[in-house]
């Protein structure tokens, strides 16, 4: 019976660590949108290396569909930096064609930084090219002791997501008439998980597994003492 217990209590534990989701990648919010259009990207990083704090993030942007212009979003605690070089061919902006487009956006914290557990939202509002299906912002996050990890690695079609996945933004098709719908800085906001939401819904997971647990063993239990009740037709005896 001791055993039954301790084995069921290590299955416990083992669904309730399977359940935590990984969410240690650096994500771009949205995940998509119209091609050609104004949007606000939020690029979502978070710290899980205890006990470092996340100090600085650099993100790459395209250079095969080259972005004109970065706008960063003031955020307290952090100073950005936005990188140009120079294209071969214009870019076509509606104030007329540029020759520079964005390199990369850096930030830095002024303070301690991405505390672990935490995440933070780095938004840059910018134009996005009309002729590509996606693009891919290759990441660099450095920690409080100076090391890094570079989210990069390029999700094969159909196969599996490798460990340091670089954000993907897909481009989706203009509204008709050849409009576009511009995602707002509301937009983003209203598509970005809350550190409250994440919260309760890893809460919620974490119950429900606690009690279908607790189910198994009330179950499990029941059989044990069912096949240790007395035959009904053996005399008790003396």
């Amino acid at each position: 019976m001791r055993r039954l217990g301790i084995a069921i209590a290590a299955a416990g534990i083992a669904l309730v660590a399977t359940a935590a989701p990984a969410w240690a990648h650096v994500k771009v919010d949205p995940e998509s949108a119209p091609k050609g259009s104004d949007a606000v990207l939020s690029f979502v990083v978070a710290n899980e290396k205890d006990p470092q704090t996340t100090t600085k993030v650099v993100v790459q942007f395209p250079t095969d569909h080259p972005i004109a212009e970065a706008l960063v979003e003031p955020i307290p605690g952090w100073t950005a930096a936005v990188t140009q070089f120079k294209v071969t061919t214009p870019i076509q902006t509606d104030n007329g064609p540029v020759t520079s487009a964005v390199k990369n956006v850096t930030w830095t914290a002024t303070g301690t930084g991405i505390a672990v557990e935490h995440f933070q939202r780095f938004p840059v509002s910018v134009g996005l090219p009309a002729d590509a299906e996606s693009l891919t912002f290759p990441t660099t996050q450095t920690y409080s002791d100076g090391s890094t990890v570079q989210w990069v690695q390029v999700t094969p079609p159909g196969g599996p997501e490798p460990d340091n996945p670089a954000p993907v933004l897909t481009l989706t098709a203009a509204d008709a008439g050849g409009s576009t719908t511009p995602t707002t800085a509301a937009t983003a906001s209203s598509n970005t998980a809350s550190k409250s939401d994440v919260d309760s819904a890893h809460t919620v997971a974490i119950i429900a597994i606690v009690i279908g647990v607790i189910g198994l063993l009330v179950a499990l239990f029941a059989v044990v003492a069912g096949r240790r009740k007395p035959d009904p037709g053996t005399p008790p005896s003396a």
